[in-house]
């Protein structure tokens, strides 16, 4: 883009808007973005860009990724995708969904999301068993061990997965747990052919869990819709028998982001 075209349009911009536009469209990709990618898109000035991005650094908006030259979402981003998707009409919509799932299964319903470290439990309804496993809203599990972390890095590109297996942080929390690199990978390939995940106690001993994607409106995961139960009451091929009632939750889920 020529020069005198990008100042044009950089004018155009109402300069309390120009900050807002570069959050919006590293939201948008759901990748780490670069600077030049944002001058192109938005048509701003380099330095223009360049001192946007540090102020979004500095507040925490935004945060560099492991190239050191791309962007992604930062801490105050994240809770703010959070706090909005909690706000009381969208939550009493999802609610109604998970209970809805819940009480055809009979166990607890998860809505978890990912983060930079793992998943978080956004909503949850509890079964109505008094044999039940804890883990309350604002949870965070490990990736690698759960049927909604599963889930969730089924859906990452080959780098980016690559570079997380390999960053040695694939803890065993029960003897179920995979910790090798490949058999996790391998696991991970069936995920994304089969569209769901499973937990046969790799998080903790005693607990089964099947987890199913919720999309966006660009077809990208935005979180997983599970249930989990106690051994006791199901192994991990009793509790997908309910795997098209997961799936039918998370396609109304994925409906209420796309109105």
């Amino acid at each position: 883009m020529a020069e005198t075209e990008t100042q044009d349009k950089e004018t155009q911009i109402p300069t309390n808007l120009r900050l807002l536009l570069i959050l919006e469209e590293v939201a948008r990709r759901g990748v780490a973005v670069k600077p030049s990618d944002l001058i192109e898109t938005l048509g701003l000035a380099k330095p223009t860009i360049h001192r946007l991005l540090q102020t979004a650094e500095a507040e925490g908006f935004l945060q560099r990724d492991l190239d050191g030259r791309s962007f992604g979402p930062g801490h105050r981003l994240r809770s703010l995708s959070v706090n909005t998707m909690s706000a009381e009409h969208l939550r009493t919509a999802r609610l109604a969904i998970l209970r809805s799932v819940a009480e055809k299964v009979g166990e607890t319903c998860n809505l978890a999301i990912p983060d930079r470290e793992g998943m978080i439990y956004l909503d949850r309804v509890e079964t109505k068993w008094p044999l039940r496993i804890q883990l309350p809203i604002g949870t965070q599990v490990p990736f690698h061990c759960t049927a909604s972390g599963k889930m969730y890095l089924s859906t990452l590109r080959k780098k980016t997965l690559d570079g997380f297996l390999s960053a040695g942080n694939l803890q065993p929390q029960t003897e179920k747990s995979l910790t090798k690199p490949d058999a996790l990978r391998e696991e991970i390939r069936g995920i994304a052919e089969n569209g769901y995940a499973t937990d046969d106690e790799e998080f903790m001993a005693g607990m089964t869990a099947i987890a199913v994607p919720v999309r966006d409106g660009q077809g990208r995961l935005a979180g997983t819709l599970s249930v989990h139960a106690p051994t006791q009451r199901h192994d991990v091929n009793s509790l997908l028998s309910f795997l098209s009632i997961l799936q039918k939750g998370a396609r109304e889920l994925s409906e209420m982001l796309t109105d």
